[in-house]
């Protein structure tokens, strides 16, 4: 696949997970799904290939990688499996980031490196029942006590966060409250602590074999020196990582419309229909072109996106419009993917059903679509 922002490092991951993603997980991916099983053996493996710490330093364990390589893993992982895609994209985006951008040195050498082999997990606890997309109305609590925090509340919908090799989790607390403005810390929580409790969601329409959990806090007690950055810089922290958080929710949205439009693509190549396939039936055939043109638009725009934040320049708007889009797009193609099926689109025997439930979650995740048109509405001066 030529574009004028890849050089050959690109390409060589790129044909790697595709490579890896083809003969590890697809041939599983229908069976984890139906049995709501996140594997640890997979996760292993992808660890194993280098999935994990892509763009942290060598000096904690990472590749070293630029942003752009770990976008292309996520997408050709999301071309095959969505929920693959999301232990890896949270890994990275939601679990490392902030330890790698925000922590200090003891923070970075505890964690780090044994995150980068894909061996063990970790978490990004900001949203709660009552705080979606209101981020700031979050009533999980901190009360500082003779040197420890003491947490008490609930968060919800955290991806990785209760895996059998989930190690811990970036939790946002309301750390001071004088009546006018809440003071928000990031705080480190590990597994097993005692007051907290990591409980594992079921029965999800998508994503079935990644790692949901409810998170629950009872006078959970946590060395004042597990802040993460500083008091009081909690919200700063976890919305800048959701900056980079969006790039790789867009990467998903990339990499599942291109594996619905191969499918559908295949299918309608095969399908006799009036004496031919159906693919040269023009209503068909222009369906197929809309979601090339859609797909190629969308990867324009991501990988714009990453340029930038490779250069380091701003590009928040730039990921706000990527996740946007790209969640969108693999909307439309998926849709019209199912419809170019027929009534096996419907069916879990085809993997288009799949995917046409695994791309639901992209329009809601880290920012519905609506609040992603109010981020852009503010950096074009609204």
């Amino acid at each position: 696949m030529y574009h004028p922002l890849l050089n050959e490092q690109h390409q060589l991951i790129r044909e790697s997970v595709r490579d890896f993603a083809e003969r590890e997980i697809k041939p599983i991916a229908k069976e984890l799904d139906d049995k709501q099983q996140f594997s640890v053996e997979l996760t292993h493996k992808m660890g194993e290939i280098g999935l994990f710490g892509l763009v942290v330093s060598p000096d904690y364990g990472g590749q070293g990688m630029d942003y752009l390589s770990y976008i292309i893993a996520v997408e050709e992982l999301a071309r095959i499996d969505s929920s693959q895609a999301a232990t890896v994209a949270a890994g990275n985006s939601l679990g490392m980031n902030p330890i790698y951008y925000f922590g200090n040195e003891e923070q970075k050498r505890k964690y780090l490196p044994i995150l980068c082999t894909g061996k063990k997990l970790w978490g990004f606890g900001l949203t709660e029942p009552n705080a979606g997309s209101d981020s700031r109305n979050s009533k999980t609590v901190a009360k500082l006590e003779d040197g420890n925090w003491i947490i008490n509340g609930s968060k919800i919908f955290i991806t990785n966060a209760s895996s059998e090799i989930t190690i811990g989790s970036t939790i946002q607390t309301v750390s001071g409250d004088d009546g006018k403005e809440k003071e928000f810390t990031a705080i480190i929580v590990e597994n097993g602590t005692p007051g907290f409790i990591a409980k594992t969601m079921h029965d999800k329409l998508m994503w079935r074999a990644s790692n949901t959990a409810e998170l629950y806090f009872d006078d959970c007690k946590i060395p004042e020196s597990n802040v993460l950055g500083k008091r009081g810089e909690g919200s700063k922290i976890m919305l800048s990582t959701l900056d980079c958080g969006r790039l790789s929710i867009a990467a998903m949205g990339l990499g599942l419309a291109q594996g619905a439009f191969e499918l559908a693509m295949q299918y309608a190549q095969d399908r006799i229909q009036f004496g031919k396939p159906i693919s040269k039936q023009q209503v068909v055939a222009f369906k197929l072109s809309d979601m090339a043109l859609k797909i190629e638009l969308a990867r324009n725009l991501l990988y714009k996106a990453c340029w930038l934040k490779d250069h380091d320049k701003p590009f928040a708007k730039e990921a706000a419009m990527s996740k946007l889009y790209c969640s969108e797009v693999a909307k439309e193609v998926a849709d019209e993917a199912v419809q170019i099926h027929g009534g096996y689109g419907l069916m879990k025997d085809y993997d288009i059903e799949r995917l046409y439930r695994d791309q639901r979650l992209l329009q809601i995740g880290e920012g519905t679509s609506e609040i992603q048109r109010l981020v852009i509405s503010r950096y074009i001066g609204c």
